[in-house]
């Protein structure tokens, strides 16, 4: 089961820390990351990683976000957040390792959390 917390709603150039922790999932090759959906928009990718150390952040979030694991805890630190990053953040999770461009590419991932609202004001 994923659940995510942290998302809120903020001022632009302002931070926010979204938090997923992985309960129930052993195991030791996986890939798992963080994906959002604004109202009339696919989901997209935003910041992946595997269990080899491999990220991957889409282009529009480099050197603002940072994905981290630790104590299998799945986190998402956003800095400098614009209105364009407001959405719906989910995590996602699949046992196995993607690389490549595919680690950011939804349709690799059959778990899903039911998401967080980030809301981000001008």
């Amino acid at each position: 089961q994923l659940v995510e917390s942290g998302g809120g709603s903020v001022q632009a150039g302002g931070s926010l820390r979204l938090s997923c922790p992985l309960s129930g999932y052993t195991y030791k090759a996986y890939s798992m990351g963080w994906f959002r959906q604004a109202p009339g928009k696919e989901r997209e990718g935003v910041a992946c990683i595997n269990s080899d150390g491999d990220t991957l952040y889409a282009d529009s979030v480099k050197d603002r976000f940072t994905i981290s694991l630790d104590q299998n805890i799945l986190y998402l630190q956003m800095n400098n957040l614009k209105p364009e990053d407001s959405a719906m953040y989910y995590c996602a999770f699949r046992g196995g390792v993607v690389i490549g461009p595919s680690l950011l590419s939804r349709s690799w991932y059959p778990y899903w959390g039911q998401g967080t609202q980030v809301t981000v004001s001008s």
